[in-house]
């Protein structure tokens, strides 16, 4: 795991999160997560290659490159070996502030090169999870 609890603050601080990997399935964490954070005032902007048309009521990209709005946060619902490509997207873009590998996620050279482009990351960590603690663990919260 990685991320300290003021970079995870700071990242939860921020309210445009573009979710790359986001599911189909509603029973999976990568819909739960975004649908949770929705709820929660996060604008979230779908990202999934194979997802057309709309999720969540908003308007699914097939790629972050090819999001036309601005992004604070990329959360990433990929195996670690997609991130390579996404953490080159993010830094192309040069509005993305925060990467956000979910749990089970890592890839620790893809990690230092965002921060050499000044992008915090925070990996192997549940955004639903650290909200919740950070929020005072409130146990009403649930996916």
């Amino acid at each position: 795991m990685s991320g300290t609890d003021e970079t995870i603050r700071e990242a939860l601080g921020y309210k445009r999160i573009a979710v790359v990997g986001i599911s189909r399935d509603p029973d999976k964490p990568a819909r739960r997560v975004p649908k949770f954070l929705m709820s929660k005032g996060y604008e979230i902007i779908p990202v999934n290659p194979f997802v057309g048309g709309t999720m969540l009521g908003r308007r699914a990209y097939p790629s972050l490159a090819e999001v036309a709005e601005p992004v604070d946060v990329v959360e990433v619902f990929r195996p670690s070996a997609d991130v390579p490509p996404i953490v080159d997207q993010a830094i192309a873009r040069g509005d993305v502030r925060v990467i956000w590998l979910q749990e089970g996620i890592t890839h620790p050279a893809a990690e230092e090169k965002a921060r050499r482009h000044g992008i915090k990351v925070v990996a192997d960590r549940c955004m639903y999870k650290e909200w919740v603690r950070l929020n005072q663990g409130r146990e009403s919260e649930r996916l």
